[in-house]
């Protein structure tokens, strides 16, 4: 019988997991082929807008299999409801037999997109970040941030968001430690910041190739789809660096596939996140260069910290 693991339990023990190290060992293994992951399943809604993903997959010579349901629909905050929703699933590779029903409520696929976040930040930003700029005011856009602070000193943050409001929010919850400013617009935010996070499902950009000041890391987080786009696709033409974390995924969804399909970028300029990683050569090699890091989410992201929080939560229970 299938362990059932609710979002309380998960919450405690992905406190004792290192997410970040998970994440690098994960996409490691996907970029030596040692990841099987089918494309991405998907539902677009149009009333209310939302979407659903289907993410699967298994590591080879491992225990377990993934399958992972996650949804956003963006008008639940309306009602009280996170807009992030979802369940994930674990499998014996062995016997196929179900091992645990993780009830996150969508948490885990936030986690590991803010610890994937940080894991770029530690490879492709600049050794001296002078403010960190976060477009979007969400859950994701906390968490982005709450990462990052686990990689970088920096404590100096812009933000943009479309609601005025709910910048102001993000500013009175976020700070403390860390010091918020509220931009007027993504290009102030640009002008200010050398590491910059977007996470909104935007479709038309925010940030323009001439909004960029040398040496700037992006990580894109919100464009998951073939419709979204947060970086106008001349920008990405003037990237030195382009990291997906999935060349596979890139092909259809996200800031390069929306670049690519424009003719302002080569496909072939375009590097995975698990290569370069592991070669030196395929990262930033100075402090002038402009970075740019394309995450769609990639399955073998939840496998990691879906069995990671399965195997501590059965040491926590013995």
């Amino acid at each position: 019988m299938a362990t059932i693991i609710p979002l309380s339990d998960i919450l405690t023990v992905l406190e004792t997991i290192d997410v970040i190290v998970a994440m690098e060992q994960g996409f490691v293994q996907y970029s030596n082929g040692q990841a099987v992951v089918p494309p991405v399943g998907e539902l677009l809604f149009d009333h209310p807008k939302g979407e659903a993903h289907i993410k699967y997959g298994y590591i080879k010579q491992t225990d377990y299999y993934c399958i992972k349901i996650a949804s956003g629909f963006y008008d639940n905050p309306k009602f009280g409801i996170a807009s992030s929703q979802g369940l994930m699933l674990l499998f014996s590779q062995l016997t196929g037999e179900p091992k645990a029903i993780l009830l996150d409520e969508g948490k885990l696929t936030d986690v590991r997109t803010a610890a994937a976040g940080a894991l770029v930040a530690q490879y492709f930003a600049p050794k001296d970040i002078k403010a960190i700029g976060i477009l979007g005011t969400g859950t994701q856009a906390r968490l982005q941030l709450q990462y990052l602070q686990k990689v970088t000193p920096c404590r100096k943050v812009w933000v943009w968001g479309r609601n005025r409001t709910n910048a102001q929010q993000f500013k009175t919850e976020m700070e403390g430690e860390l010091e918020i400013n509220i931009a007027e617009s993504p290009t102030e935010v640009a002008q200010h910041c050398n590491l910059i996070v977007t996470t909104t499902p935007a479709e038309t950009p925010l940030l323009q190739a001439s909004d960029i000041l040398p040496g700037t890391h992006i990580t894109a987080v919100g464009s998951d789809t073939s419709t979204k786009q947060e970086l106008a696709s001349d920008l990405l033409g003037k990237a030195d660096l382009l990291i997906a974390d999935s060349i596979a995924q890139s092909q259809s969804r996200g800031e390069i596939y929306r670049a690519t399909s424009d003719g302002e970028v080569d496909a072939s300029r375009v590097v995975e996140l698990g290569a370069a990683i592991q070669n030196e050569n395929l990262q930033r090699i100075n402090d002038e260069q402009i970075s740019i890091a394309d995450l769609t989410g990639v399955a073998v992201q939840d496998i990691m910290i879906s069995q990671a929080v399965y195997i501590n939560y059965l040491n926590k229970e013995v």
